[in-house]
């Protein structure tokens, strides 16, 4: 009977989630920097940067490995306070076409006009309000892409303890500067960078800050951090409820 109903209990546990995610296992909105720091040829690497990272191989493999529960991927700009603007809006990655169409339009992405300033507050705020766009969807991740700290609007940390008790992880992708060498200040302002991200703006249990050395490097790190967001959403799927069903059978 204590078998029985552990197996019913397991079961119950691993449908519940596949039931949830049928539509969407994760939302993914990436919010890219396009404040007066970033230079036209800084931007296009941006831009160009993140269509190669999701045609990347392993990343657009871990996009499409699960075609009944696709990730659904919606891509913003921001700078100052005013300066926040969709360019590529929800769009569910349901095939290797549909990926290869969001690459191709994000390579075509022309830049906007916008003000200098770095509202970081700001921006955490409105990717979250996009992401409740897709209530859903079993997770809710926002990735923020800088090179400096926040100088308007609302602080950073302000906007994380608001959002502290919502279904959503903030991850961060810190552009520092190009190919450091140990123990020299652009080392030194990669680690406070980074730093400041740790403290001000990720959120959730397993949050993390990538660090790309320069937009030189801004295609890799995109990369790495993608594929290790898109893996961790397959794991939890996948392994858990395997790891809870072997368990139940001791």
């Amino acid at each position: 009977m204590i078998r029985a109903f552990a197996s019913c209990l397991v079961i119950a546990l691993c449908a519940t989630p596949l039931q949830a995610e049928a539509d969407c296992r994760q939302a993914l909105a990436l919010g890219l920097d396009v404040s007066g720091s970033v230079d036209a040829r800084e931007y296009r690497q941006q831009i160009g940067g993140l269509a190669d990272a999701l045609s990347d191989p392993p990343v657009a493999a871990a996009l499409l490995a699960l075609p009944g529960q696709p990730v659904d991927l919606l891509v913003y700009e921001w700078s100052g306070a005013s300066d926040q603007a969709v360019i590529l809006p929800w769009t569910t990655i349901d095939s290797a076409m549909t990926l290869e169409a969001v690459v191709t339009d994000l390579r075509s992405t022309p830049r906007r006009d916008t003000s200098p300033g770095t509202a970081l507050g700001t921006a955490m705020q409105f990717g979250a309000d996009l992401l409740t766009q897709r209530p859903d969807c079993a997770k809710h991740t926002l990735d923020i892409a800088g090179d400096g700290i926040s100088n308007y609007g609302p602080r950073p940390r302000d906007i994380r303890r608001s959002l502290a008790d919502q279904n959503l992880t903030i991850n961060a992708l810190v552009i520092g500067a190009s190919a450091p060498v140990r123990g020299d200040s652009r080392e030194t302002e990669i680690d406070g960078l980074s730093s400041y991200f740790r403290a001000e703006v990720i959120l959730g249990h397993d949050a993390f800050v990538q660090v790309a050395h320069g937009f030189d490097d801004y295609a890799r790190a995109m990369a790495e951090k993608l594929l290790r967001e898109l893996d961790g959403m397959m794991v939890s799927q996948v392994t858990q409820p395997r790891r809870l069903l072997r368990r139940s059978d001791q």
